[in-house]
């Protein structure tokens, strides 16, 4: 299980920017993930064996500063932050960006919409099939697909857990040198295929309400019983799990 007493979180998104240049997995954390990992053993190793993990969630933020936590985030810093973070800065030299997952009309919507606010950036895309797990010749396709273009950005988009798991396994068979995000609801939000909560609900912590609002047979699973599940979660390994 994933222990966020123990674990290194990026604690700010300035620090964001220090990320040297080269291969490396970004994953972000919720309180959605942390469930999940608590009982999915190779989730929870993917997201410790990443090499940076950021505090998508104002609970996480709370959780870790209540834990008395080794690390101790500031704020929350979500995908999206890191999206903005990372694609600004490889518009300002220019470079070629890989959207990978989501389904054809999504990624058709975000090449439309890069060259409008990133007209320096090349985007490439590939969507993967559709279905629960992908065959040895899907992933083959995926990590050829990947490597050929060889991007200066990567992101994958296939929600949690399936695309940090995915990421994970292959990542020695994905020969780039780049930065590799783990973004999921992102694809959609820049596509404008699903959107985000205003910054009102986003300061006040929340962007989940507005969410179980706008898609409740979608998302009432994740918050209506997820979040009473993180409370008992947290507190397992305050009491329980660190004895």
């Amino acid at each position: 299980m994933v222990r966020l007493s123990n674990i290194h979180i990026l604690e700010s998104k300035k620090e964001l920017s220090k990320i040297p240049k080269g291969k490396f997995l970004i994953n972000t954390i919720n309180a959605h993930s942390y469930n999940t990992a608590q009982n999915d053993i190779y989730f929870a190793e993917a997201l410790e064996k990443g090499d940076y993990l950021i505090p998508d969630g104002a609970s996480i933020v709370k959780a870790c500063r209540w834990l008395k936590a080794k690390s101790q985030p500031t704020e929350r810093i979500a995908g999206w932050d890191l999206f903005e973070i990372e694609m600004n800065r490889l518009n300002e030299n220019g470079g070629v960006c890989m959207f990978m997952g989501s389904s054809e009309r999504v990624l058709s919507m975000i090449r439309e919409k890069s060259k409008e606010i990133y007209p320096n950036i090349i985007v490439e895309t590939y969507s993967p099939p559709y279905k629960p797990e992908f065959s040895a010749e899907d992933n083959s396709a995926i990590i050829n697909a990947i490597n050929k273009v060889n991007p200066d950005l990567l992101w994958i988009g296939m929600t949690a857990p399936k695309q940090e798991k995915w990421t994970y396994a292959h990542w020695n068979d994905l020969k780039i040198n780049c930065h590799v995000g783990t973004i999921g609801a992102v694809f959609d939000f820049f596509a404008g295929t699903a959107q985000r909560a205003p910054i009102w609900w986003q300061k006040h912590s929340l962007e989940w309400l507005y969410r179980l609002l706008k898609e409740p047979k979608r998302m009432w699973r994740r918050y209506v019983i997820g979040n009473p599940l993180f409370i008992y979660n947290v507190l397992k390994e305050k009491f329980i799990v660190s004895k």
